[in-house]
């Protein structure tokens, strides 16, 4: 259980996929002008994860990974399908983001209207690429880890856009030099989260 609680922990400040790596900025940018829109596209990031991940893993595991094959019989243990893994793992998170897509429209038409064109360039969100690419390198022992990371990097991201956006909010009525104004200033800020964020680096879990 400690294993869990220090993967999870790390994934959501330590490895945050924004402030550590920079993954998803575009959306996050885009989307942060308000808490309600951001905090819609930050739930629909945690499940995206929270779905792919473990079905990346299952399927690296069976399928692509050299010698994954070998549960077909030993004939198959030489195989390796792992340059598979870009086509599959996207194949996987463009499936799941049609289905968080028409789901948002059909119960949550408003906030459809407000993400306009990053939900469903959720597909192609580099935080969710990055998750299942992640997953591979740091080699699970099992599904349940994998689902651990996917949660905690999803509330990383979520977390992340959600203090962006109510940062943003208040600075709608501040004096923000005129020549800062928009993304200059926000550039600056998320510059500034990040560095906050490199103090959870000293955590020893």
């Amino acid at each position: 259980m400690a294993d869990y609680i220090s993967l999870f922990v790390k994934s959501i400040f330590v490895d945050n996929m924004i402030f550590a790596y920079f993954l998803g900025m575009c959306s996050y940018l885009a989307v942060s002008k308000n808490v309600k829109t951001a905090n819609g596209l930050g739930v629909a990031v945690v499940f995206v994860l929270l779905v792919t991940l473990p079905i990346n893993y299952l399927l690296n595991e069976f399928l692509l990974k050299p010698g994954a094959l070998a549960w077909l019989g030993e004939q198959y243990a030489t195989i390796d399908l792992s340059f598979l893994s870009f086509i599959v793992f996207i194949a996987v998170i463009a499936a799941i983001v049609q289905i968080v897509e028409m789901v948002v429209e059909k119960f949550a038409p408003a906030l459809y209207s407000q993400l306009g064109i990053f939900l469903p360039l959720i597909a192609v969100n580099c935080a969710i690429l990055g998750g299942s690419l992640f997953m591979q390198e740091k080699a699970f022992v099992n599904v349940g880890e994998a689902a651990t990371y996917a949660l905690g990097s999803g509330i990383g991201w979520w977390l992340a856009i959600i203090a962006l956006a109510a940062i943003r909010e208040k600075m709608a009525y501040s004096h923000v030099p005129a020549p800062l104004k928009g993304l200059g200033i926000t550039f600056i800020t998320v510059g500034l989260m990040g560095i906050a964020f490199m103090t959870f680096m000293g955590i020893q879990l």
